[in-house]
């Protein structure tokens, strides 16, 4: 391919919608290898009320698709590459990926419920809530849903292993002001040492009439570094290993300490801890953020974000360069085809069952939280939906009924084989990137795939002409887990477990190919539109 051509190709990339507006096209092309989080597509339409009016409708973002060396080559069919990475620029924090995840269904028609309130629920109608803005559960009824029916549910998590201020996080290193951190899950934390780091999670702010308003905070430019010792000091540190205490050696430099500055202000306000255990340059710049008073910041939950944007990368542009692929990759392509499987009323005119996607927080640490998959929330709502539906009270059968018809798809992101550790994975089973969804399979139940549910999900794949691989771990190592043995274990669910074949993960920086993408994005879409009717061919118990 010549340089101009494949230079069109690429502005026909990122040029994500048809446009005359210069000044778009030009921000666009900018974006095509380092996508700002300021600039996004914003896609407006009404509320939703009970069912999706046949008018304003989400329209998918037509992109190009990427053809096998990567390039982005003109089709009708459409990527969610672009997409993808536009959301991963917005979601530092699992309480910015949920506050996307709303924006986004909210654009499509969905109703935002209150877990509080009665729920009112009709066929045809999308609806979602939200839990600690961190956990987020939406669905959409087929219209010809009747009760005891089933469910079909993908699930993901909107969390991933990062630093987070400790309560009180102020202290002070020769001549230093420093934050201290905690861990959070099992990064590999070798990879946070010398990046642009910053700060971004939620505040807790005094309105003027006395109320608490929640707000999410972004501070995008870079304010925290934490600098490796040189090899000068550490002579043996490539023969030994880089291995910093992470209580005492992890802790980022924020600013230089002067004379006049202590790590408590001289006058402590009783209505202002925060400024106590927090330092006050960091307490000014997140007001300057919110546009409020250092006074007004009554609590603070932050995490360290890298800012350095998600990209393209590799020769052909085949890979995401990106920090939080585990697990947010899998969330959005379950949210998106999601809503694309019910783009127009017509998508569910047939459907007998419930179309539903669940983002869990805390899967990183066990899940065992109030807004984690360890909780019962989905399976109350579960209980919630089918019984707004029946008008009526629902009978302990009629919800056993509907959970044995149900199918649950764990969605969490896959080891792919590392070209310099091959040895490390199980010789017949080596997921690769750009080959399609990994059917993760372990006989200690690590997994909850089972023979009957991975048969069952690569029939959709087969009906749709989309790979398939599978994974199981060496029988010499430990094998992690996922949310698919909690769901399953809860209530008896089937599920299947799979993922999106990725490279470093848990590293402030992973990698995964950008075909693999689309190819889950149109897998889960299809098991949207087509379990129904594969289901119902399989008896197992009768």
């Amino acid at each position: 391919m010549s340089k101009r051509n494949q230079s069109q190709n690429e502005i026909a990339f990122v040029h994500k919608r048809k446009t005359n507006m210069s000044g778009l096209t030009v921000a666009r092309l900018q974006l095509f290898h380092y996508p700002s989080s300021t600039v996004r597509t914003t896609v407006i339409s009404s509320k939703l009320h009970h069912s999706f009016p046949s008018s304003n409708r989400y329209r998918p973002r037509t992109l190009h698709n990427f053809s096998t060396s990567g390039i982005a080559q003109s089709s009708s069919s459409s990527s969610i590459v672009g997409d993808l990475l536009d959301y991963l620029n917005e979601s530092w924090t699992p309480f910015h990926a949920t506050a996307e995840a709303k924006r986004l269904l909210i654009d499509a028609g969905f109703e935002l419920l209150n877990e509080n309130d009665e729920w009112e629920l009709k066929p045809g109608g999308g609806y979602f809530f939200t839990r600690n803005m961190s956990c987020l559960v939406a669905f959409a009824v087929g219209q010809k849903y009747s009760v005891g029916n089933g469910f079909h549910i993908i699930a993901a998590h909107t969390d991933s292993p990062c630093l987070k201020l400790k309560p009180k996080s102020a202290s002070s290193k020769s001549g230093y002001l420093m934050v201290n951190v905690q861990t959070y899950g099992g990064g590999l934390w070798h990879t946070w040492f010398d990046r642009d780091l910053t700060v971004a999670g939620r505040v807790i702010v005094r309105g003027s009439d006395g109320s608490f308003l929640h707000k999410l905070v972004k501070v995008k430019r870079p304010l925290l570094r934490v600098p490796t010792l040189a090899i000068h000091l550490d002579r043996t540190v490539n023969k030994d290993g880089f291995k910093p205490n992470l209580e005492t050696q992890l802790i980022p430099l924020l600013a230089t300490k002067s004379e006049e500055t202590s790590v408590e202000p001289k006058e402590k306000s009783s209505t202002s801890s925060s400024k106590v255990t927090h330092h006050p340059q960091l307490m000014q710049i997140l007001s300057q953020e919110l546009g409020c008073g250092t006074d007004d910041i009554a609590s603070i939950e932050l995490n360290i974000c890298d800012t350095q944007p998600s990209c393209l990368g590799g020769a052909n542009n085949e890979f995401i360069f990106s920090g939080r692929l585990d697990n947010l990759a899998s969330s959005y392509c379950g949210l998106r085809a999601l809503i694309d499987s019910c783009v127009s009323p017509s998508n569910l005119s047939s459907e007998h069952a419930i179309r539903m996607v669940a983002l869990f927080d805390n899967e990183e640490v066990g899940s065992d939280s109030y807004q984690g998959a360890g909780a019962p929330t989905m399976f109350q709502a579960i209980r919630r939906i089918v019984g707004s539906l029946a008008h009526e009270h629902v009978s302990e059968t009629s919800f056993e009924c509907t959970i044995r018809q149900s199918f649950l798809v764990s969605a969490d992101m896959a080891h792919g084989v590392h070209p310099n550790f091959s040895e490390k994975h199980e010789e017949h089973h080596r997921p690769e990137m750009q080959k399609g969804l990994v059917i993760k399979h372990n006989a200690n139940q690590r997994y909850a795939t089972s023979g009957v549910t991975a048969f069952l999900f690569k029939e959709i794949a087969k009906l749709h002409n989309l790979p398939t691989q599978e994974f199981v771990v060496r029988n010499d190592m430990g094998c992690g887990s996922t949310i698919g043995p909690i769901l399953a274990s809860g209530v008896g669910i089937r599920t299947v477990d799979c993922g999106i074949a990725q490279l470093s993960m848990h590293s402030v920086r992973e990698i995964c190919g950008t075909e693999d993408i689309d190819i889950a994005y149109r897998h889960f879409k299809a098991f949207y539109e087509s379990f129904s009717s594969i289901d119902k061919k399989l008896i197992v118990d009768f």
